[in-house]
């Protein structure tokens, strides 16, 4: 009985890891999207700052959801070093924000796929928010790959 609980628990624990990362990460793009339609300089990124803010709110809303159906608090606000990301970068403005921003959307969203494609096979509500996810971060990704070569 003991071990069934504990592969339990195991299993219970990477869920709530799982959407606390991910919960963290939605409002780090939120703020970051926010934070490129205020200070980036093109178009393109202005844009893609729209995207961003709209998309990773509404995919909070679900990680929450998923993260209160599996009976925990959820995060109220990134982590510490997203947020010493967002402080660093909201010193910037124009071109050179635009440069940095692109990049760090890139590696970003190349982390979070991998990870997200890891929690989709959980057969549960964490692993159904992560599958639910992966065209969308996808899409970011590539359009974040299009704003860095220059578009």
């Amino acid at each position: 009985m003991a071990l069934s609980i504990a592969g339990a628990s195991a299993k219970d624990k990477a869920n709530e890891t799982f959407l606390k990362k991910a919960i963290e990460g939605n409002f780090a793009e939120v703020s970051m999207g926010d934070l490129a339609q205020k200070n980036g300089q093109s178009d393109g990124v202005k844009s893609y700052g729209r995207m961003l803010s709209t998309d990773h709110a509404a995919a909070n809303q679900k990680a929450m959801d998923a993260a209160r159906g599996l009976g925990m608090n959820p995060p109220d606000g990134p982590n510490a070093k997203q947020q010493a990301d967002f402080d660093k970068m909201s010193k910037m403005s124009g071109s050179a924000f635009d440069k940095m921003f692109a990049a760090h959307m890139v590696t970003d969203h190349q982390k979070d796929i991998s990870e997200y494609k890891k929690a989709s096979r959980m057969k549960d509500a964490a692993g159904e928010y992560a599958s639910g996810q992966i065209d969308t971060l996808q899409k970011h990704l590539d359009s974040a790959k299009s704003l860095k070569g220059g578009k």
